[in-house]
């Protein structure tokens, strides 16, 4: 059984725990060892419950406390070429990322700790960004956050999942009505910022197969959404797919504080 935590989810910070009997990943580090130590000894576990950590992409509230992580625990960081070259530059992993070094190719599924992991490329203002598709224990876990606009890829990779983390950042109205710049508005909102609501929605409609059984909202904005417009939206796309109330688990993600630990 996978079994999947989210740490915090937002601008303020992004981790997530993935793992089985055997094992676990974390992806993304944008909170201290400390409170991640804190989470999982509520749960009955410690930090040799995980054996590597996983990046999307290198802003700040992803990898504010990589360094720290690779100093203090020296377990291998997996992402692309193009993302470890600037962790090599950043001013917060540039002395502590060299001896963690690990490249994950392109469109290739990699074995790491017992899970099999494929990334995909998606649209951000970073320097790169990517989701992971990953598998263990016959089942799939897809998480794509800070996303611009779904993508082909990504929608095939949620369509063979059976759990899918995807951002619904913003509602549209509250963003556009807001006290954000307008060129902050439309970096969020222009294909390489965030996923809206509606875009959410979209994309659910597109991915939704029999197989899927839980949806996570991720990534929701404080100041440009609620946990109940996203959520909304999110029902409604599945009603509007023929989906009945239970068959699959939609459920916001906290902004600041750790979820449960779902079983999935």
């Amino acid at each position: 059984m996978l079994k999947f935590m989210s740490l915090s989810s937002g601008s303020c910070g992004n981790c997530y725990y993935l793992g089985t009997e055997h094992g676990g990943l974390i992806i993304d580090a944008g909170v201290s060892l400390r409170r991640l130590k804190k989470a999982l000894q509520e749960n009955g576990l410690d930090l040799t419950s995980f054996s590597a950590v996983l990046v999307t992409h290198d802003h700040l509230d992803h990898i504010r406390h990589l360094g720290s992580f690779c100093k203090k625990l020296c377990k291998p960081v997996y992402t692309t070429a193009d993302i470890h070259r600037a962790l090599a530059r950043h001013t917060f992993t540039s002395s502590t990322i060299g001896p963690c070094r690990k490249i994950l190719e392109e469109g290739v599924w990699t074995e790491i700790a017992g899970f099999r992991v494929r990334y995909f490329v998606v649209p951000h203002d970073a320097t790169q960004t990517v989701g992971y598709a990953i598998e263990a224990e016959g089942r799939r876990f897809v998480i794509m956050t800070d996303i611009g606009r779904m993508t082909d890829e990504a929608v095939e990779l949620a369509r063979g999942a059976d759990t899918v983390v995807v951002e619904s950042n913003y509602d549209m109205d509250m963003l556009m009505s807001g006290p954000y710049t307008y060129e902050l508005k439309m970096r969020i909102v222009q294909g390489c910022g965030h996923l809206s609501n509606d875009e959410c929605a979209s994309a659910i409609r597109r991915f939704h197969h029999p197989g899927l059984r839980n949806i996570f909202l991720c990534h929701l904005s404080e100041n440009n959404n609620t946990a109940d417009l996203a959520y909304r939206s999110a029902a409604e796309a599945l009603a509007a797919k023929g989906v009945g109330q239970g068959e699959v688990a939609l459920r916001c993600l906290p902004r600041q504080y750790p979820s449960q630990m779902f079983n999935l």
